[in-house]
């Protein structure tokens, strides 16, 4: 073994050492944080609008919406959904607005809900004027039979809602659905 190789592998082995000292500092700091400022930073968790685990649908809408009102969006929002889904763990999903994504009142964010998964917040999607249209499609998972929201909101405020029941005939969640 000549001596620039002997050199190389010095150099891999102290580089090798350093990285996982490194990491080890990372993870122990992390720890640290955790149990100092652990409690803050949960407190914090709720007023900065995340989610809590195990919410329920009514505290959900709380955080997300406040206190304003839903007005039905039948005329303005089309939501398809199977009314049974064969399979919980992969539901299609379509959300198409007629309402406009840019003006003074444009859609600002399309949020799906479903009323007894443990997370009931689904998605939240959001759009510009360079959008183009408010359309959203995608699969979702499904705990349970349950009534699945869309909720669309506008850049002033106001929310128009529209909802579906769907049937689930083998959950999509690997823990029970809240009751």
């Amino acid at each position: 073994m000549g001596a620039t190789q002997h050199d190389n592998i010095l150099t891999q082995c102290s580089r090798r050492a350093f990285l996982g000292g490194l990491a080890a500092l990372v993870a122990l700091a992390a720890i640290m944080l955790d149990l100092l400022f652990g409690r803050r930073a949960a407190a914090q968790g709720s007023v900065s609008g995340l989610p809590v685990p195990d919410e329920l649908v009514d505290a959900t809408l709380k955080r997300l919406f406040g206190n304003r009102a839903f007005q039905r969006g039948d005329d303005k929002i089309k939501l398809e959904l199977p009314l049974i889904a064969e399979d919980g763990g992969n539901v299609a999903i379509t959300v198409d607005s007629t309402l406009p994504v840019s003006g003074t009142a444009a859609v600002s964010n399309i949020y799906i809900i479903s009323d007894k998964n443990r997370g009931p917040m689904l998605a939240k999607f959001s759009f510009t004027p360079d959008s183009g249209r408010a359309f959203v499609s995608t699969a979702i998972r499904l705990a349970t039979t349950t009534d699945v929201r869309a909720v669309v909101e506008m850049n002033d405020g106001t929310l128009y809602s529209v909802g579906k029941h769907v049937r689930v005939t083998i959950s999509g969640c690997d823990v029970p659905p809240q009751s």
